[in-house]
């Protein structure tokens, strides 16, 4: 008897993710279009993943299961596998640790049958695992329903390279042959920009048919590759894909998309790396600017001038071999983290990035820090830099920092400034003035004690992170700006015993190890009845009950 050929193929890789597997496929058996094939493409598992696939097949006749003879190490193989194997006519790719809405077969699918191209694409919903934060992958490129004849309709979507975002007409890629390059990490990248620029016509639905888990502190053996950027391997399977993308852009005669091409890897792919620069020691920056500056020296000038000037300068002094003042400039990027001091050329008067005149003409070009405005920008928007240079325990929940402020526009006037700290883990704001007295031109220092049993607390308790502000006032205007911490002192952690009445927490210091490098506060209810009505809290929509749960809590802290 012959088995009816299924609409679309779902291939799902996996490799040793027996935990997380059957929720990838009861993903795809809630699929409101029914008739599909479920293909569990192994890597060659030695966990669970035989025994776990061998359950799901005997659940539903629509799934089977593939099994690699060798790992491949990379995500490839297990689909093209299955890519050979499938038997729709319309072809999709899952990965075992993700899933899909419950309407995304149907919604792709739709936009196929309503006009022939050669594949369609949506919405990719981000959620992060540690805090369940949600978001939409490069939402701009996904906001209306459209049909585009060719990448070049909208190069920008180069920025949007899964390829799990997609279905495929199985028929368009046979006739490119395209496949998955096998050997090589970032293979995404590569299959994307061929399947853009080989493509008649696409379609773009604005519904979500992807969910996404973003696991940023995933153990090392589980990290995805993009969180495997501390490795230099990484760094160079990622410039070596770029190299494949670059040449195939000139053999399928799209050489003009080279500066869009350019751009979207330093805004995304470089950009990525220069926020890590400042956790990185000098042996890794090192082999970090010698794998990225031959690739770096290709890029189209125009790709340089569409970043903003923060950005570029990181990228200069990565060029300059300037390693410790890119990882100075690195902190704090796209956050108005001003450089700590400029010089100004007496021949031109032009403003540059740190101590002395850049000496080429290039260099000159990317350090120009004209256009961040420093000495005219509105003071509300101003850009200052704001270190805690020295942080010490105090008593009880106490803690005694110094900070110093480097005002290089010489915005301030001469003389001590009025300064706070902001912190607000509730709906009320704790604030701590002191002073900042000046050291010398564009440098004020001060010193302020944060004493977190007064931070103002809801009394049915709080559960979060927060990283305190620095505002400075200045005639009846004032500036709110990130203060950067120490990137590494050791961890504090404290129980605070409210009198308030608030339930009593458990407080936790510490550098935030990643981005700007913020100081890190993070508060947790000290007992499992205040984290119960906690999360009772959170869930009460109407004023009268939450007013209701606090008096129980209260109650019962």
């Amino acid at each position: 008897m012959t088995t009816p050929t299924p609409d679309v193929t779902v291939t799902v890789i996996t490799y040793n993710d027996a935990a997380r597997l059957p929720r990838a496929v009861a993903s795809l058996r809630r699929q409101t279009h029914a008739d599909i094939e479920i293909v569990i493409s192994d890597d060659h598992s030695t966990d669970e993943t035989p025994d776990i696939a061998g359950e799901l097949m005997a659940q539903d006749a629509r799934i089977r299961y593939l099994r690699l003879p060798e790992n491949s190490g990379g995500c490839s193989a297990p689909r093209n596998r299955a890519l050979e194997t499938a038997r729709a006519p319309y072809l999709m790719f899952l990965d075992s640790d993700d899933e899909l809405p419950p309407r995304a077969v149907e919604l792709l699918l739709a936009a196929h049958r309503e006009r022939a191209v050669d594949f369609t694409m949506g919405a990719v919903r981000r959620i992060r695992v540690d805090s369940g934060r949600r978001s939409t992958w490069m939402p701009h490129l996904v906001a209306e329903r459209r049909t585009l004849n060719g990448i070049e309709d909208d190069p920008r979507l180069l920025f949007e390279h899964l390829s799990t975002s997609k279905m495929y007409a199985k028929a368009f890629l046979d006739r490119h042959g395209l496949r998955f390059p096998e050997g090589i990490h970032y293979e995404d990248q590569l299959f994307s920009a061929q399947a853009y620029c080989l493509a008649r016509a696409f379609t773009i639905i604005p519904d979500p048919v992807y969910v996404w888990y973003i696991a940023p502190s995933a153990t090392a053996d589980a990290a995805s590759i993009s969180n495997q950027r501390h490795k230099l391997t990484n760094v160079h399977d990622r410039v070596h894909v770029q190299r494949l993308i670059d040449d195939f852009l000139v053999t399928s005669g799209h050489a003009a998309l080279r500066e869009d091409k350019d751009y979207k890897f330093l805004k995304h792919d470089f950009r990525m790396y220069a926020g890590d620069l400042p956790y990185r020691g000098a042996h890794w920056l090192t082999s970090f600017a010698d794998i990225m500056n031959p690739y770096l020296a290709t890029l189209a000038p125009g790709a340089y001038a569409r970043l903003p000037r923060p950005e570029r300068v990181v990228l200069q002094l990565v060029r300059d071999h300037r390693l410790p003042e890119a990882r100075l400039a690195a902190r704090g990027l796209g956050h108005g983290v001003a450089p700590m001091r400029v010089t100004t050329d007496p021949a031109d008067g032009v403003a540059y990035w740190g101590d002395s005149v850049p000496e080429s003409a290039w260099a000159r070009r990317e350090l120009d820090v004209t256009d961040l405005e420093l000495d005219t920008r509105p003071f509300p928007s101003a850009h200052f830099r704001h270190e805690i240079t020295d942080l010490t325990p105090g008593r009880g929940a106490a803690l005694d920092l110094k900070i110093r402020t480097y005002d290089p526009g010489l915005r301030l006037p001469v003389g001590p400034q009025h300064a706070a700290l902001v912190l607000a883990p509730g709906r009320h704001r704790l604030t701590v003035p002191f002073r900042l007295t000046p050291v010398r031109p564009g440098v004020f220092e001060g010193e302020a004690r944060l004493d977190l049993a007064t931070a103002p607390l809801p009394v049915h308790g709080f559960e979060g992170t927060r990283h305190p502000l620095l505002r400075i006032e200045q005639q009846g205007m004032s500036h709110t700006g990130l203060l950067l911490a120490p990137l590494s002192f050791p961890t504090l952690t404290t129980r605070i015993d409210h009198h308030s009445g608030a339930a009593a927490h458990h407080v936790t210091v510490e550098p935030e190890g990643r981005s700007p490098g913020r100081l890190q506060i993070r508060w947790r209810p000290a007992s499992m009845t205040a984290r119960a009505v906690r999360s009772l809290a959170r869930r009460v929509a109407r004023p009268k009950l939450r007013r209701a749960v606090r008096l129980v809590a209260s109650v019962l802290k």
